[in-house]
């Protein structure tokens, strides 16, 4: 990569310094927590399952420790801090974002105190303090979603980590697109209408006291029929879940590789910084 391909890249996202609006809950799992903060009305999302990174502070911070003066190498000056007092990064969708307003909405799956990320959203409180690594432009190699042309109709799989970005695709496609989606949810409570003009056919797999990532939504996608034509698909969710609903696809179902787009948002037994450990080793 060149100096100037390298700057172009670097200008595509910022920081941007914010704090909490309100938040809300979404039905039984998720928890809405609506950012605001001046910078804010530059935020350049580009909808569908676009994704930003979050730095929280710990406990008794009144601030995430973050080196927002360190340019283009920030992530380093980050590594190197001592992970007590350095922010917790973690990655996650914008459920919706309002640049006239200056504020955007990130929805988080509350476990309790279980993690960091969990434990900061259910104690959010107005004024707290936040900062987000996001877009500078719309078209941004954090959105993931991108049918390719030719596409028929779209197909998404999804559990309730990864429903945030599968509202926003609902949201953003087309009147006249084909889409057949299932979302595994973890209680019926967490069913809900997802807004769309596109011709959508949405099941809901609740799962009640089934652990999360043991196959349901594997199964039910193994038992459907598929519409005809050229499909595009999206999934997103457990790693061990999305890799066997991406070899279904293109094993048993013939899928050309290249159509499916598939994200593992979390891990059974381990934690982000684990994931990222491995990504840096």
């Amino acid at each position: 990569m060149t100096t100037g391909t390298a700057t172009r890249v670097a200008l595509r996202y910022r920081f941007y310094q914010a704090q909490v609006r309100h938040t809300r809950r979404i039905g039984a799992s998720l928890i809405r927590v609506t950012l605001t903060g001046e910078e804010l009305a530059a935020f350049a999302g580009g909808g569908r399952d676009q994704s930003v990174s979050l730095f929280l502070p710990h406990p008794g911070q009144p601030e995430p420790v973050v080196p927002l003066d360190a340019g283009d190498d920030w992530y380093a000056r980050w590594r190197a801090t001592d992970p007590a007092v350095r922010a917790v990064m973690r990655s996650y969708t914008i459920s919706g974002q309002r640049p006239e307003a200056s504020e955007v909405d990130v929805d988080f799956v509350h476990h309790g105190d279980s993690g960091p990320a969990t434990r900061w959203a259910g104690r959010a409180r107005p004024g707290d303090r936040i900062v987000l690594l996001g877009p500078a432009e719309r078209d941004n190699r954090s959105v993931c979603f991108r049918p390719p042309p030719g596409t028929d109709h779209v197909l998404l799989a999804a559990d309730e980590t990864a429903l945030p970005a599968a509202a926003g695709i609902l949201a953003w496609l087309p009147a006249g697109a084909t889409v057949r989606a299932w979302i595994e949810v973890p209680a019926a409570a967490d069913v809900r209408d997802l807004p769309t003009v596109a011709n959508a056919e949405v099941r809901w797999l609740v799962r009640g006291t089934t652990p999360p990532g043991s196959g349901l939504l594997v199964e039910a996608i193994r038992a459907a029929r598929l519409p005809a034509g050229v499909p595009y698909a999206w999934i997103a969710g457990e790693s061990s879940t999305v890799r066997a609903v991406r070899r279904h696809l293109v094993t048993d179902r013939g899928l050309d590789r290249r159509r499916v787009t598939f994200a593992g948002y979390w891990r059974r037994g381990a934690s982000e910084e684990q994931l990222r450990a491995e990504a840096d080793a």
